[in-house]
C-alpha cells in the first residue's frame, strides 16, 4: 500500500498579521518645582560645596527622570540675587552661606543644572521672584552689592520683608533687564513667575506705596493702578524674552483663585478664597493670557477635592474655561501628602491627575515641590512611574 507524504517546504511563511498599534500619549508637561529660597529643595541646609551640589542636583535629576517627569523650575533667582554670575545681581546666600559670596570651586550653577537638565531630554524652566527683595529682614546679612543698599527708594518693607515698589518705573525696569540677562546668557526653555506679585494681605498692614500712587497715579483708584503696574511689568517682560530668544517660554504660575464669583459674577469661580490674584495680589492673569503676554499658566490647586472654599473639582473646570488658547499646567501640592484626612487618602492625588486629564485645555502638571518625592509619600512615586507617567509623551508646543 502506497503512502501519500505531503511535503513541506522547510520555511513555512509567516501568517500575515497587522502592525501593533499604541495610542501615542497627547503632549503633556510633567514637572516639578525646585525652590532654593530658605534652601527648601536644593541644595541642602549647608552644603555649600560645589562639587556636592552638582551631585545632589544630578541625583534630584535622576529620580525625577525615573518618575517620568519631562522638566524641572528652578528657582534661580529667589529674593533678588542670583544662582548665576550676575552683572545685577549678588550670588545667593542660599548657594554659599553668605551672599554676594561666589561658589567654590568656582562654577556657574545656572549653566551646569540646564546642561544636566537637557542632557535628559527634560525643559528647563528658570524660575524667578520679580519683587520680593529680602526674604526675612535681619535675617542674614546682605551684599553690598544688593540692590536695597545701592537704591533704598525702590523699595517697601510689609511684614518682616522688603519689596521692590511694583509702581516705580526704574523698578520695573530693572526687573526686565534681569530677566532679559538670562534669556541671552542661558539656553533656558522658559522663564517661569510665581504668585509673588504684590504681597499677599497682611491684617491691620496697609501696603505702603502710597508716595508712588501719588507720584504715578495720573487719576486711577489705587487698586487699578496697583494692576496697571503689573500689567506694565508683564508686557514688558514678553516683549524683551521673545526679542533675545523667540523660543523661550513666558509662564506665570499663579495662586489657584483668580476672582471669586461673589466679586465677579461672570468671570468669577464659585470659591470663596480669603485672597484671590485680581483683588488682592493685583494681578490680571486673565488679561495677560487674553493678550498674549505668556505663554502657558500654571495655577497652584493645592486644594482637595471638596474643599470648603476651593474645590478642586470646582477650580479645575474654571481654568479649562479660562486659557484663551494659551497652554494651562495645574499645580499639584503633593506636599500636601498625609497633612490631613483628606491628602491621607493614597488615591487624592491620582484623582487629581485623572481629571486634569479628562479636560481638553489642561495641558500638564507642575509638582510642588521636589523634596516631597524623597520619601515617596502614599506610594506616589510608583504610580507615576509604573502607571501615569509609564509612557513618555512629548512636550506641548507654544500656542
Amino acid at each position: 500500500m502506497l503512502k501519500t507524504i505531503l511535503l513541506l517546504p522547510a520555511i513555512l511563511p509567516a501568517p500575515f498579521m497587522l502592525p501593533t498599534l499604541h495610542a501615542q500619549p497627547r503632549p503633556e508637561l510633567r514637572a516639578v518645582w525646585v525652590a532654593t529660597v530658605d534652601n527648601i529643595d536644593w541644595p541642602s541646609r549647608g552644603n555649600y560645596n560645589s562639587d556636592s551640589q552638582k551631585a545632589e542636583f544630578t541625583r534630584l535629576l535622576d529620580m525625577h527622570q525615573r518618575n517620568g517627569m519631562n522638566a524641572v523650575v528652578v528657582q534661580v533667582r529667589p529674593a533678588t540675587d542670583a544662582f548665576y554670575p550676575s552683572p545685577y545681581e549678588p550670588w545667593s546666600q542660599w548657594l554659599t552661606g553668605t551672599q554676594g559670596k561666589p561658589p567654590a570651586p568656582y562654577y556657574d550653577p545656572l549653566e551646569f543644572m540646564v546642561a544636566e537638565t537637557h542632557k535628559r531630554h527634560m525643559e528647563f524652566h528658570a524660575w524667578m521672584n520679580p519683587y520680593r527683595a529680602e526674604f526675612k529682614i535681619g535675617g542674614a546679612s546682605l551684599a553690598p552689592t544688593h540692590i536695597t543698599r545701592l537704591h533704598p527708594d525702590w523699595f517697601l518693607t510689609y511684614g518682616d520683608k522688603r519689596y521692590f515698589d511694583p509702581g516705580n518705573k526704574d523698578v520695573q525696569r530693572h526687573v526686565v533687564y534681569v530677566v532679559a540677562d538670562v534669556v541671552k546668557r542661558y539656553d533656558i526653555d522658559a522663564v517661569h513667575f510665581d504668585d509673588y506679585f504684590y504681597p499677599y494681605r497682611i491684617a491691620g498692614q496697609v501696603f505702603p506705596d502710597m508716595a508712588s500712587f501719588s507720584l504715578y497715579g495720573n487719576g486711577m483708584n489705587q487698586e487699578d493702578w496697583r494692576r496697571s503696574n503689573v500689567d506694565s511689568v508683564i508686557r514688558m517682560l514678553a516683549a524683551a524674552i521673545k526679542k533675545n530668544n523667540p523660543r523661550c517660554q513666558f509662564g506665570i504660575s499663579p495662586f489657584g483663585v483668580w476672582r471669586n464669583a461673589d466679586k465677579d459674577p461672570v468671570n468669577g469661580s464659585n470659591t470663596r478664597a480669603g485672597q484671590t490674584n485680581y483683588d488682592d495680589l493685583y494681578a490680571d492673569i486673565l488679561l495677560w493670557l487674553r493678550n498674549g503676554w505668556i505663554d502657558y499658566v500654571a495655577p497652584q490647586l493645592y486644594w482637595e477635592f471638596g474643599h470648603k472654599a476651593a474645590p478642586y473639582e470646582v477650580l479645575i473646570d474654571w481654568w479649562n474655561e479660562h486659557t484663551y488658547g494659551r497652554n494651562c499646567y495645574i499645580g499639584l501640592g503633593i506636599y500636601r501628602a498625609n497633612s490631613n484626612s483628606a491628602w491621607k487618602d493614597n488615591t487624592q492625588l491620582t484623582r487629581q491627575i485623572d481629571a486634569l486629564r479628562s479636560k481638553p485645555n489642561i495641558n500638564g502638571m507642575i509638582f510642588f515641590s521636589s523634596k516631597s518625592f524623597d520619601k515617596n509619600p502614599n506610594g506616589w512615586n510608583d504610580s507615576l512611574r509604573l502607571h501615569y507617567f509609564k509612557d513618555p509623551a512629548p512636550l506641548p508646543v507654544i500656542r
